[in-house]
């Protein structure tokens, strides 16, 4: 599964895996009120029940439990933390969202009236605990520097207080070269560009999949020269049966808008099918707000396609920005914007077309796996250290 889906290649007597049977405890679901906060009290409880079957010498969160790493340093000073920070488990950004100004994010404009009021103090409340678990960790590594500056601005301050170094940025892995190997840009084995708008996220709200469909539309009904045989591909997983009924929902909306035959959707695609669609696709697009890194961008430029992303987060930050003095595609916030940018970038003349391909794969080849193991192991090795000083 991991090589079909993933590509990631396990050595299979290299790592041993430990069920945990209480993950209930922090499954968003099983909490229908107060999530954010009985989630973190569940991830101690699952924390408990991993440090039962094994103590560890390092202990490393990747998912965003920093309530647990507090607990396994309550319970284990000795032992060497780090955490690998994809997205803050709640940030400034979230709570300003409330505001009633506010247009972006799934909580936008949530803070209205008594119920917003309370909603207010409850993620402040939220915050400051989360900004207090900051110290309980030696090493904090960020998937991005969008990531990395909101990090600095929960966790830095008391971070500094307590001796420990700042977050640093450490991009995820990303099967770089394997894409540029499977998707020439020119000669006679190049597979040949169809006008496709290619989106590869997971099919939940905050990817704003509804966004692009939308965008799409307007740009279909505007009937722009050169983007007549244009088709919207969302490839994305599909979890339970909420994810389900979003895709429901958003198949209800290409209809609406009458653009349902040029919308194709593409549910739990293996990794050579979502190659087949790299090779084939013209632009790569990406809706989410505030998107905490973007691999499927990186995968967009990789493969040689006109990134069209939302002005925000990792996609603005580290990966559609310049490369060799040239752009490597367009920011958007409104559906205007993201329509707008559709036509451009199918309808720029081939020579343009090219040389940002070829810019995108340059820019690309920052966040290969080599570069992100050999990143990765530095940190590891301070763990290391730290775990047998602590033992002297």
């Amino acid at each position: 599964m991991f090589q079909s889906r993933f590509d990631i290649d396990l050595h299979a007597p290299t790592v041993v895996f430990l069920y945990l049977e209480k993950r209930d405890w922090v499954v968003a679901s099983s909490f229908p009120r107060f999530t954010l906060l009985l989630q973190s009290l569940g991830s101690v409880i699952v924390a408990h029940e991993a440090l039962s079957l094994l103590t560890p010498d390092i202990f490393i969160d990747t998912m965003g439990y920093s309530f647990s790493t507090w607990y396994c340093k309550f319970l284990f000073p000795e032992v060497a933390i780090g955490s690998y920070v994809h997205y803050p488990f709640i940030g400034t950004h979230m709570v300003d969202s409330l505001t009633a100004d506010s247009s972006q994010g799934v909580n936008a404009g949530a803070g209205k009236g008594l119920r917003g009021w309370a909603k207010k103090l409850y993620w402040h409340t939220l915050l400051k605990l989360y900004t207090w678990t900051g110290t309980s960790i030696d090493a904090v590594m960020t998937n991005s520097s969008w990531t990395q500056a909101h990090m600095q601005r929960i966790w830095g301050p008391s971070r500094e207080g307590a001796g420990k170094p700042a977050a640093a940025v450490v991009y995820p892995p990303v099967s770089v070269e394997e894409i540029i190997e499977q998707t020439p840009l020119e000669g006679p084995t190049a597979t040949p560009r169809e006008k496709v708008l290619l989106c590869i996220a997971q099919f939940r709200p905050e990817k704003n999949h509804e966004l692009l469909i939308q965008a799409f539309a307007q740009m279909v009904q505007a009937k722009t020269e050169g983007t007549e045989d244009a088709r919207l591909v969302l490839i994305g997983s599909v979890r339970d049966d909420e994810d389900q009924t979003l895709v429901y929902k958003l198949r209800l909306l290409a209809k609406e808008l009458k653009v349902d035959g040029q919308v194709d959707f593409r549910i739990n695609s293996t990794w050579s099918e979502i190659i087949d669609w790299l090779k084939r696709s013209w632009v790569g697009v990406n809706g989410m707000w505030c998107e905490h890194f973007g691999i499927g961008v990186v995968e967009y430029q990789a493969a040689g396609l006109i990134c069209v992303v939302n002005d925000s987060g990792g996609p603005r930050e580290d990966i559609v920005v310049e490369c060799d003095g040239g752009p490597t595609g367009y920011h958007a916030s409104t559906v205007h914007e993201f329509a707008s940018h559709f036509a451009t970038a199918l309808t720029l003349p081939p020579s343009t077309t090219l040389a940002m391909r070829k810019r995108n794969r340059v820019s690309s080849k920052r966040f290969t796996n080599d570069i992100f193991s050999s990143q990765w192991t530095q940190h590891i090795e301070t763990l290391i250290e730290l775990s047998q000083q602590a033992k002297k």
